[in-house]
């Protein structure tokens, strides 16, 4: 075990014994309270990703809680080569928490059903929904979970859905009891959880049932549909957790949270430079305003935009020494796992584009626009 360190900021705490924490990573995986304090069992060094051919070289090291990245290597640089090709890698069990936390959704369908005797089928559903590009990582996060559940395309999206209640219980259930939400879908989670051990009991083939779970729905995600505020017009919505987080306990949940809500951009602007340009490198994420406190807290740097019509705010960082320092790095120690890592590999060209100062030249420039065009939403594939 790697010490006491996860989940001591939560509201809602789960008992256990210790030997039930389950995965902890392999023995050459970096663990870190924030990106400035490392410990490392094997550490990199002598690598770049500046040449035809980036090689990368590895030391094994101690491990130490608080091992500082410190090698005295002439050749070490700000930038790695981050390529992160190994396809059978098992996905850290944080990292899942947080692409759920930012792609997941807990939700208890109500159908209309002639052929059930209370009239209604009830069906729990976790679910992760993505663009089909993603469709490959969809099913990585299957096989995650033991190959249960489903994957299916539906237009240009991709889900992974899990509704058998039996599957539920013994596998999705206790992997968010071990490695909690840390947004405010955890609780949804909670009351999930309520409606799918009340299922296990049969408890939804009565009809009193059936109402209890409608209060616990009604606390959940956007409420009851208009269908269900007019069949169950006398419900009554329990109270609906909250979930407090006070720290982030592991930096894959990050990895996984920016995975699915996080963005790599440029901006380029006009400016009084040689070339009427300047390129900015942006990182984003939108989220909750103690949760964004929280972020730049754990990466040390960064703002918070706050927006007007939600209460949403957005994580910005995009100074370039905070990119080059501990973005960059940060991320080639935990590695992204979806497409959009095809973003973030871009963003890292156009970095190392303006660390040689190429965007100072018109050809830089161009270079860098057409690299742009390509991202986030331009990408084709």
């Amino acid at each position: 075990m790697s010490g006491q360190n996860n989940y001591l900021g939560m509201v809602i705490s789960y008992l256990m014994n210790e030997s039930e924490m389950g995965y902890r990573g392999s023995k050459s995986e970096i663990y870190t309270q924030s990106p400035n304090q490392i410990s490392v069992k094997e550490q990199r060094v002598d690598g770049s990703c500046f040449g035809i051919s980036p090689k990368l070289r590895c030391i094994l090291m101690g491990f130490e809680r608080n091992y500082q990245i410190n090698n005295p290597s002439n050749q070490f640089k700000k930038y790695f080569s981050t390529v992160h090709s190994v396809q059978n890698v098992q996905l850290n069990p944080f990292w899942i928490t947080g692409f759920v936390d930012a792609e997941g959704s807990f939700t208890v369908v109500f159908d209309k059903s002639k052929k059930r005797t209370l009239g209604w089928r009830i069906q729990p559903r976790f679910q992760i929904g993505l663009h089909v590009r993603d469709l490959a990582l969809l099913l990585k996060i299957q096989k995650f979970f033991g190959g249960i559940g489903i994957v299916n395309k539906s237009g240009n999206m991709a889900f992974y859905s899990v509704y058998d209640v039996k599957n539920l219980l013994q596998t999705i259930i206790p992997h968010f009891i071990k490695y909690p939400l840390l947004t405010q879908k955890g609780a949804d989670f909670i009351l999930f959880k309520k409606i799918v051990e009340l299922m296990n009991n049969n408890v939804h083939l009565t009809i009193e049932g059936i109402h209890q779970i409608i209060n616990i729905k009604a606390a959940m995600n956007l409420g009851l549909s208009e269908l269900l505020r007019s069949e169950f017009k006398d419900f009554k919505p329990v109270e609906r957790p909250l979930i407090q987080t006070e720290t982030i306990p592991e930096p894959y949940w990050v990895t996984g949270f920016v995975d699915g809500e996080g963005t790599f951009d440029i901006k380029i602007y006009s400016s009084k430079t040689n070339v009427g340009f300047a390129v900015q490198l942006r990182f984003r994420i939108p989220q909750h305003e103690r949760l964004i406190e929280l972020l730049i807290k754990y990466f040390g740097s960064g703002s918070a935009e706050k927006h007007t019509k939600h209460p949403a705010v957005t994580l910005v960082i995009n100074k370039f020494a905070t990119v080059t320092d501990k973005i960059i790095p940060f991320f080639e120690s935990y590695p992204l796992e979806g497409v959009k890592k095809n973003d973030y590999l871009d963003w890292c060209k156009v970095a190392r584009l303006m660390s040689s100062k190429a965007h100072l030249t018109q050809e830089g420039l161009n270079l860098i626009r057409t690299i742009k065009s390509g991202m986030n939403t331009g990408r084709k594939k």
